[in-house]
């Protein structure tokens, strides 16, 4: 009998999306169903979903959720012709608003979901083996698996995993949480969901799963130091008999520069002649002078400080007293992205400042870059740098998190170790020494192009863990 699984997530690609957790709740269960696994999604019915998604959405039924004195109804829709069974949580009261997250009743909002997404299943006939938990927001589904709902027979044999995207984000709450969860007094101390006298759902996540990764083996290591724990490092260092590594991939298919319709001309690794074009079309495009000797860096990102963007501006008047060009997509903080619009109006020459976020654009830059700057302050695995190789697009980052374990530095990328404007500069110029000498260049390129970490590799792992946690 197939092993059978439940992902639970806040954001799924392509219905919502605001970062990386959205591809992976997007990508992986169609490697796990691949693998052979019966597997299922469910999400909240945000308001900002896009009508064309919402045509093939059945409304299935309803029910209450209670929390303290608080009842609201979960409206279960099923999104007809998905890849995988891909269910949501409808409530307006919760999600139809205009945003994800940022509320000041998140933790109500999220302690809902969570109920919802364990209560949904006795209506739609599915006991997962093992519920796949993701970040902050369903950190309260563990809780309420092994304390609550392990007490009904239907649930008492589930075990959870509990996934860390982004350790930053914790999901930090006033005491009085607790009794709106329905869960008592005893669960605020150290050992359980205090944490600096609040209540932290992603420590919840943490202490009562099965099983917990984060999505690289190194990002699994960071977290455990006082530097890159946020404050758990201490927890996970307690569970780290039961903390994986494992690094997420990317959708080749619809990021194969051979087949895509987004680009110029294609390319492949037996023949590059499609990426000259695309660059001469990228720079035409952007009105920039076109010259395909000219090497263009590309920075496609969120503009945040996490991003390493700080450094790139603080390189930005060395980089640009080069002969290169700079290609950014990307929104975030204002005052970043009215840096980068003075940059591209001081250097109209050499610098293209897109600050929005397109996808068909962002393919485009991957293919038509030379170098891409990933320079961030942490990074838990890194979806840019997979993207930019795949396009044959030699990465610039910094030697952390996944970027570490999927970068082989002076092989098909350049990396750095101190997080400061001149590791950056340091690592710039290798890659311009390397540009410089063709046929080292065309050497790195291939190799770029043919590093593979695909969602068959990772789920196999996932299905690993899955496993090990049922038989146990």
């Amino acid at each position: 009998m197939a092993l059978k699984v439940l992902i639970v997530a806040t954001e799924v690609s392509p219905y919502a999306k605001s970062g990386g957790l959205g591809d992976v709740t997007g990508s992986l269960p169609k490697a796990l169903k691949n693998a052979g696994i019966d597997v299922r999604v469910v999400f909240p019915k945000y308001r900002t979903i896009k009508e064309e998604y919402l045509t093939s959405c059945e409304y299935l039924t309803g029910f209450d959720v209670t929390l303290d004195w608080r009842t609201q109804k979960a409206d279960i829709y099923r999104i007809n012709h998905a890849d995988v069974p891909t269910y949501m949580i409808g409530n307006d009261f919760y999600f139809g608003r205009g945003g994800y997250y940022g509320y000041s009743d998140d933790n109500e909002r999220f302690a809902f979901f969570s109920k919802a997404s364990i209560e949904f299943l006795d209506y739609i006939d599915f006991i997962p083996d093992v519920i796949h938990c993701n970040d902050w927001q369903t950190g309260p589904v563990c809780v309420y698996v092994k304390d609550v709902y392990s007490k009904i027979k239907y649930f008492a044999n589930i075990k959870t995993l509990y996934t860390i995207h982004n350790l930053q984000y914790q999901g930090m709450f006033t005491r009085d949480t607790l009794t709106m969860m329905e869960l008592n007094d005893g669960y605020f101390v150290g050992d359980k969901l205090e944490f600096y006298n609040m209540v932290n759902y992603m420590k919840a996540g943490i202490l009562y799963s099965d099983a917990v990764n984060t999505v690289s083996e190194t990002y699994a290591k960071e977290i455990q130091t006082g530097e890159g724990g946020y404050g758990l490092d201490g927890v996970l260092r307690a569970v780290n008999n039961k903390l994986y590594g494992i690094v997420n991939g990317i959708d080749y298919d619809a990021n194969d520069p051979a087949t895509s319709t987004k680009i110029a001309a294609n390319f492949s690794a037996g023949n590059m002649d499609g990426k000259r074009e695309c660059k001469m079309q990228l720079q035409k495009q952007l009105n920039l002078p076109v010259d395909p000797d000219i090497p263009i860096f590309g920075l496609i990102s969120r503009l945040v400080d996490q991003k390493g963007i700080n450094l790139v501006l603080q390189a930005s008047q060395e980089l640009l007293s080069k002969n290169v060009q700079l290609i950014v997509l990307g929104t975030g903080d204002y005052h970043y992205e009215n840096i980068f619009k003075d940059l591209a109006f001081r250097y109209h020459d050499k610098v293209s400042s897109n600050i929005l976020f397109n996808d068909t654009l962002a393919q485009q830059i991957y293919a038509g870059s030379d170098i891409f700057l990933m320079p961030s302050m942490f990074e838990p695995c890194g979806l840019g740098q997979l993207f930019a190789m795949s396009y044959g697009t030699v990465p610039v980052a910094r030697a952390t998190g996944g970027l570490v374990d999927t970068i082989r530095d002076n092989e098909n990328g350049f990396l750095f170790a101190d997080y400061d404007c001149g590791g950056l500069m340091w690592a710039i110029n290798k890659a311009l020494e390397a540009y410089a000498d063709k046929g080292r260049w065309s050497g790195m390129v291939d190799n770029a192009i043919k590093t593979r970490f695909s969602w068959d590799d990772s789920a196999r792992k996932y299905i690993e863990i899955y496993q090990k946690i049922v038989n146990q």
